[in-house]
Parts: C-alpha cells; structure tokens; sequence
C-alpha cells in the first residue's frame, strides 16, 4: 500500500469510528419515556354501577392503599398509554371532563398538569423513575373520588 493510500485509508477509518460514535450518542439523548395513564374512581361501594369499570391492577391498588385515602375499592375507567419524546409534551385525554398534559424536562423529571373540564386543577413537577407511580386527584360526589394515575412503564 502506498503512503497516500494508507492515509487515505486512515483518514476514512476515523471518520467512520466518528460518525458511529456520535451516531449512537444521538439515539441515546433521542430515547422516549413510555407512560402509561389510568383514569380511576374511588369508592367504599363493592361494584362501580357502570359494569364497563373494572377493579384496577393488584400492583395500583396497592400503591393507593398505601396513601392517606379513606376509600377501600378502586375501579378503572379509562387507560391510555403516552410516549414523550425528550423535551416534548403530550395531552392525553381519559374522559370527557379529564385531561392530562404532561411534558418531559429531561431524565426522568416531568411536569404533569390535571385538567377538569378544561380547566388546570393541579400541576405537579418530579421525577417518575421507571416503574414508580404519580397519583393525582380529587373529590367526586356522594363521598367518592377520582383518581389520576400516573405510571412511568420505560
């Protein structure tokens, strides 16, 4: 091989190694946080009187037993699943009257804006590691509740 060859050679090798390297660097920064959103009521009443509503997951109802909440059954109404891109925001819609907005500000700290009837209820900033749960909510008529929750899936 001839000198001009080999440098060439050279030349085309580290160009390579650096596009490879900062190529893998951006599909890592480019990484989604997967949500998942669940809209849930809350009730001392052993049925929900809609038989579309069903009992939450063991893995929630554990978690909200281990809040201040006085009510001892949890049923679903609605779940969606959110993907957020870095720096992105998404709106997701669990019901007629409920809204969430919920934007990344990078790793895995969120801000996370409760909408009833169109208009913000609740707004909350911290990180949701994966696996760990956010739970949001209020009062709803004849002693129950509604319930935001929200769970960082990857």
């Amino acid at each position: 091989m001839t000198p001009r060859i080999r440098s060439t050679a050279l030349l085309l090798g580290w160009a390579l190694a650096a596009a490879i390297y900062s190529g893998s660097g951006l599909r890592l920064q480019a990484a989604t946080l997967k949500l998942q959103a669940q809209l849930v009521w809350g009730t001392n009443d052993e049925r929900s009187p809609d038989p579309k509503h069903k009992p939450v997951e063991a893995v929630v109802k554990e978690k909200l037993k281990e809040l201040p909440l006085k009510w001892s059954n949890y049923f679903e109404i609605n779940r969606k699943n959110v993907e957020l891109s870095p720096s992105g925001t998404s709106k997701v819609e669990l019901s007629e009257k409920c809204q969430l907005e919920v934007t990344s500000l990078g790793g895995s700290k969120l801000e996370v804006i409760l909408l009833g009837k169109g208009k913000e209820t609740l707004k909350r900033t911290q990180a949701l590691p994966k696996g760990e749960m956010l739970v949001l909510g209020g009062n709803a008529p004849n002693a129950t509740a509604w319930l935001v929750v929200l769970k960082r899936i990857e």
